[in-house]
């Protein structure tokens, strides 16, 4: 871990955590799982779990820290891994199709949060089919938020790595 990559995960938190606080008037609609989707396409695996970490405690230590913040961490950690692990295939994909995974990301918060009612009542499928507008609702903002986010930071990387470092790859 480098300064360079301190640094982005820094400005990464502090816009999801921003983000989160300024949209937290509509449910489940945040930048949160897009950042952490885009920190993983370009920074890796670790790095968006340590983001997913960061992002969690600190934008919790605004809102409200309960026990779903260990399940917020735990989906977006989840969200993180996978979207590092899927870079190589996922980096030179359509932004369309990124649209449609970072959807598909915000089931998948949905799901993992919704095991937080099996812990506490050991009921799943009620509350699970109770968040599905909510869960919608996280997709459809995360699509949005690719969409906007995903080609701003993917051309200042670029553009910042192939003016600083001219003879370094794409893995950061």
């Amino acid at each position: 871990m480098n300064s360079y990559k301190l640094t982005l995960l820094a400005i990464l938190a502090s816009l999801a955590v921003l983000g989160r606080y300024i949209f937290v008037f509509l449910p489940n609609v945040q930048p949160v799982t897009s950042l952490i989707i885009i920190c993983g396409l370009l920074l890796g695996p670790i790095s968006a779990m340590l983001l997913a970490i960061l992002v969690t405690f600190l934008s919790n230590m605004l809102l409200g820290m309960g026990i779903w913040a260990v399940w917020q961490f735990i989906s977006w950690a989840l969200i993180g891994l996978i979207s590092g692990i899927l870079r190589k295939q996922l980096s030179n994909a359509p932004i369309a199709l990124l649209a449609v995974y970072a959807s598909l990301c915000g089931f998948l918060y949905g799901l993992v949060i919704s095991l937080t009612s099996y812990q506490i009542s050991g009921h799943f499928w009620p509350y699970y089919l109770a968040g599905l507008p909510f869960d919608t609702q996280h997709a459809v903002g995360n699509a949005l938020f690719i969409l906007l986010f995903y080609p701003v930071f993917n051309f200042l990387f670029k553009r910042y790595i192939n003016s600083n470092f001219p003879n370094m790859t794409r893995d950061i």
